[in-house]
């Protein structure tokens, strides 16, 4: 018989981040046993590094009069390219307003409106004295109102250390430094997990009525990311590993327009939303060329084209990690600097020797967020199996469609976390658990015999590192901000090869406890899988359509890809099986995302 630690729970939710704690913290508060599994310790989670705010509605600040839930949710739905489902964009929009002051009432400092005139991009803007000490709002790219809510640029720090408090004070259980292996299922339902200390290296087993995957995206898949190298997909490839649940939009994958050069570390949008610019080679500021209206604030994927466009042209500023382009915020004060944006300027300051005070900061994009994910409904339960959820960044809930607006993201895993949370609650009050301990033992002795494969180089002795990084440069050199037929070709050819090669991974260590090689070589052969679902996705969609940009097929086709594309990676199977659903429609019917794209393109043909 095999050898395990065993435990069981109401709710078991996997992954430790705000999506992942806020709906942790829902089930609690209605009475349920919640275990949560994480990596590393929950304050060390990915929304820690979120930068810039959470969009919410409130319509507090000078630039947000007149806001309210019929724009935010119009925006998303812009926002996305009119790839996700609007039920769920509306119940979003809906519900954020209530999420920010719930934040606030456990503790959250929101940055607040203060009386008084100043400029912003050559304008005067004075805030209404009646408004003083309401929750403000900073600009964010995408958006007709400013209803970012912030503080300072360290807007997941505090969000996350405030929802870790909560969860300390219900006294949920939560298992640090462990790691899921593999779904246990019986074809029908998810009954829980198998899962791996990552200190000791020994096995667990954590059987639940709910199974809950929160753990984020797949950042690491690519080469250079703003993700934390944690970010690798594990809840997205082990749900897929069951052959019966798909991955949602895999190609929309989002490139932040702002990523230090070479650290790669996040700029927040909150640079550019206080009224930095970008600067080419020249000390032009370009953005305005391209997009008169929302310049510097575009969507973010339109900035990101933008920006390689006009690197392209010859504008890059050269350098040992390749051409990129200026940001600057000098203009806006050491003050507003070292307050409001002081957590960019101390990563500027320790990770390239700049002071932001006085000097350019130079950025390129870089990948940053996953729309795809697991398929979900509208109540988060993930498609092909009763019993398991996602939500957060590892999810297609889908409100995000083809692109992300900035600051939709903290707000999701809080919103998510509080409309699922309370989903999973209700469910799972009405479940039952009956596991069958010979099922239990079979799905350990896989991952025994998985564990000891790669240990005795039973399969052979390929380098895991080696993979690794031949994956990474696949999807950097052929999936990137630009697509087209022969480079996805490619891509998917190599990847094609890359997946089988992974099934004959050794080990040079010796792969007992706590060893990082035996890790990475355990979860190898599914992330090669997630990016062979993103090559495949993309090489398949035959449009451009928000973060998905296609130059042989630059237009967004409406009349034929309307549509999600759904991922699915039969047991056996050495390659993903590409269905499609239709994206539902509500209230907003497809049109111009009012980025000035079209009139834009036109200008630059003449130059």
């Amino acid at each position: 018989m095999s050898r395990y630690d065993s435990f069981s729970s109401d709710v078991l939710i996997v992954g430790a981040g705000l999506a992942g704690e806020r709906a942790a913290v829902e089930a609690a508060t209605q009475g349920l046993n919640v275990i949560i599994l994480s990596l590393v310790p929950p304050r060390r989670s990915h929304s820690s590094a979120a930068q810039g705010g959470m969009q919410a509605s409130l319509g507090n600040s000078a630039m947000g009069k007149g806001d309210n839930p019929d724009i935010h949710f119009a925006d998303t739905v812009k926002g996305s390219d009119w790839g996700c489902d609007q039920d769920v964009a509306r119940l979003f929009a809906k519900t954020a307003p209530i999420a920010v002051r719930q934040m606030a009432y456990w503790g959250i400092p929101w940055n607040r409106v203060e009386p008084g005139k100043r400029m912003y991009d050559g304008k005067e803007i004075e805030e209404d004295a009646e408004k003083q000490g309401l929750i403000t709002a900073r600009n964010f790219g995408g958006t007709a109102k400013w209803r970012t809510c912030y503080t300072a640029d360290g807007t997941g720090h505090t969000l996350l250390y405030t929802m870790d408090s909560v969860v300390i004070k219900l006294g949920i259980t939560v298992h640090d430094r462990t790691e899921v292996l593999s779904l246990i299922h019986d074809g029908t339902r998810c009954l829980g997990v198998v899962a791996r200390c990552l200190r000791t290296g020994s096995l667990r087993v954590y059987t639940a009525k709910s199974t809950v995957i929160a753990t984020g995206g797949y950042g690491r898949l690519y080469g250079a990311s703003t993700n934390a190298i944690i970010n690798e997909g594990s809840g997205m490839f082990v749900a897929l590993e069951t052959g019966l649940v798909p991955l949602g939009n895999m190609e929309a994958v989002q490139f932040h327009p702002t990523g230090i050069v070479p650290s790669w570390i996040l700029i927040t949008e909150g640079a550019r939303g206080d009224g930095g610019y970008l600067l080419d080679k020249d000390l032009h500021r370009f953005m305005p060329d391209y997009e008169p209206n929302k310049k510097e604030l575009a969507s973010r994927d339109v900035v990101s084209r933008r920006i390689m466009q006009h690197i392209r042209k010859g504008y890059g500023v050269d350098s040992p990690y390749g051409p990129h382009v200026w940001l600057d915020i000098r203009h806006l004060g050491e003050k507003h600097i070292n307050t409001n944006l002081r957590e960019i300027a101390n990563i500027s300051r320790s990770f390239t020797g700049i002071d932001p005070v006085h000097d350019l900061i130079p950025v390129r994009p870089t990948q940053h967020y996953s729309m795809g994910g697991i398929r979900t409904n509208i109540d988060g339960m993930a498609y092909g199996l009763e019993g398991l959820f996602a939500l957060g960044e590892a999810s297609c809930w889908d409100m995000h469609g083809f692109n992300r607006l900035g600051g939709n993201s903290l707000a999701e895993t809080i919103v998510a976390g509080m409309i699922v949370g309370d989903k999973i609650a209700k469910y799972t009050k009405e479940a039952s658990l009956n596991v069958s301990t010979a099922l239990v033992e079979e799905y350990v002795r896989v991952q025994e015999d998985r564990i000891q494969g790669l240990i005795h180089n039973r399969n052979g002795k390929e380098n895991v590192y080696e993979l690794r990084r031949k994956m990474e440069d696949i999807l950097s050199e052929n999936v990137g901000i630009f697509r087209s037929q022969e480079p996805l070709q490619t891509a998917v050819n190599e990847l094609h090869v890359l997946h089988q090669r992974s099934q004959h991974v050794g080990l040079r260590s010796g792969g007992q406890g706590a060893d990082p090689e035996l890790a990475s070589a355990l979860r190898i052969t599914g992330m090669i899988r997630l990016a062979y679902c993103i090559a495949a996705g993309a090489l398949a969609r035959t449009e451009s359509r928000g973060s998905h940009y296609r130059e042989d097929f630059p237009k967004r086709d409406d009349a034929n890809w309307l549509k999600r594309t759904l991922a699915y990676w039969p047991v056996g199977a050495e390659q993903p099986r590409l269905q499609y659903e239709p994206v539902k429609i509500t209230e907003l019917p497809p049109g111009d995302r009012g980025y000035g794209e079209a009139s834009a393109s036109a200008a630059t043909a003449k130059q």
